[in-house]
């Protein structure tokens, strides 16, 4: 394909791509789900599964072959700006008087469902064989079936938390702060895991894992310092400073993929280091042109995603096994993060309405499943089964939400107590203002960011 062509069939199909997505997305919204289910679908629709499978010749004329690299490297740059953010709103700092709670529950939400998660792939090795896996799963293959079946997706928890009016009462506070923590243990198994597989790594992970920590530890001791010194001390025109943000973004993702960790974990950590304004209030002109951005491009992301999915490779088994790892994904999340908010204190409604909150997984889960995919940790049938799962379970969350905190006897719903008093808006990992949202998982519109 010649210069000339690749970007005439790029162009259309970004055209379609964003229209679509967002098309969907907003439908979404108007059916009171989640926005990343809408865009998800659509980026599954425009695959090879379906497009592909009703109109052969109108899939290859917009996705060609040659168009596949400048796709991904759009969806890469969407993702490093869109977990740039992410981590810089992270704060886990709102733990405050509920921290026993939120840690209880962010402990055990992910090591039940993980060991459920990794028992299963040790238990059902025959039937993982019938999905593509290979005959001996390595440790890091057992780990990641497990993680998958942990995590918990921040921004979309956030919002459904909002859109339920609970940022105020203490299930809300738990759910969030513990949301917050479990992301970062969620994150830390995973770049083990990544590490201990060195898929394509000519380097050992002994070595990889040396680079990871000084890499780390410069980035805490060396490059959040000389950034606070840069956007405190000097006035920087904000184009300026998001141009600056941005590239330091991409430099840390292309050391961590370079090392074997994928981009996630480089764009994540240049968000986390990146100081806060003084009295650590986020940056509404940092965070306003970060969520414009990654908002127009993720969709490039859920286009690539949907293209590894793979609806023909669904047989009977890969059916059953989308049936038996969502109820396994619902009950243990639901089930373990109930049980400890119990034993942390909160009555029973409240209890289950922190089990359902967390089971909410959307794009982070697909952010995840996408690392593992790409490390070969994944086949391609259990990648679909695993996608479709994060779908299904982000579809849950709602109607779940509405069944559990069913008035009962008109009780009015507790606030967060801090120190006596009633707690103010949770400051979220979706950003600490309420009409910041993180693309792609809000269900409410957003508006600057769709």
């Amino acid at each position: 394909m010649s210069p000339d062509a690749m970007v005439t069939h790029f162009v259309g199909a970004s055209a379609l791509v964003l229209v679509a997505a967002h098309a969907a997305g907003w439908l979404a919204r108007k059916l009171k789900q989640p926005y990343i289910v809408g865009q998800l679908t659509a980026g599954i629709a425009l695959g090879p599964s379906l497009l592909g499978a009703v109109a052969p010749d109108a899939y290859a004329t917009l996705f060609p072959p040659g168009i596949g690299p400048a796709l991904t490297g759009f969806a890469q740059f969407a993702l490093v700006v869109f977990l740039f953010a992410v981590g810089y709103e992270l704060d886990l700092k709102i733990l405050g008087a509920r921290a026993r709670a939120s840690v209880t529950v962010a402990v055990t939400a992910f090591v039940v469902p993980m060991a459920v998660g990794s028992g299963c792939a040790l238990l059902f090795g025959e039937q993982l064989r019938s999905l593509g896996m290979p005959r001996q799963l390595s440790p890091s293959m057992i780990v990641f079936v497990g993680v998958a079946l942990s995590i918990t997706a921040v921004p979309v928890l956030t919002a459904i938390v909002r859109e339920n009016g609970l940022a105020r009462t203490v299930p809300g506070v738990v759910a969030v702060s513990a949301a917050g923590l479990l992301d970062v243990i969620g994150w830390t198994v995973l770049a083990g895991t990544l590490l201990e597989n060195g898929h394509g790594q000519a380097l050992g992970w002994p070595v990889r894992l040396t680079i990871a920590v000084v890499f780390v530890a410069a980035m805490l001791l060396v490059a959040r310092p000389a950034l606070r010194l840069l956007l405190w001390r000097t006035r920087m025109e904000p184009s300026l400073r998001l141009a600056l943000l941005i590239g330091f973004a991409l430099g840390s993702a292309w050391l961590t993929h370079a090392i074997g960790l994928h981009v996630i974990f480089g764009a994540l950590l240049a968000g986390s280091v990146v100081p806060r304004e003084e009295g650590g209030r986020l940056d509404p002109d940092l965070l306003r042109p970060l969520h414009g951005v990654s908002s127009l491009l993720l969709p490039f992301f859920f286009v690539v995603s949907g293209q590894s999915v793979a609806l023909n490779s669904m047989d009977s088994t890969g059916w059953l096994a989308l049936l038996v790892v969502t109820a396994l994904a619902v009950v243990t999340k639901i089930g373990s993060g109930t049980a400890a908010a119990r034993f942390g204190g909160l009555g029973s409604q409240d209890a289950w309405t922190v089990g359902v909150l967390l089971s909410a997984r959307g794009l982070t889960e697909l952010i995840a499943l996408n690392a593992g995919l790409q490390a070969g940790l994944l086949s391609t049938p259990l990648y679909t089964v695993l996608v479709f799962m994060a779908l299904a379970t982000t579809l849950f969350t709602q109607p779940l939400l509405l069944l559990v905190r069913r008035p009962r006897g008109r009780r009015p719903a507790r606030r967060a107590a801090v120190g006596g008093t009633a707690h103010a808006d949770v400051p979220s990992q979706a950003g600490e203002q309420d009409h910041w949202h993180p693309p792609g998982d809000s269900p409410r519109p957003v508006p600057e960011a769709g």
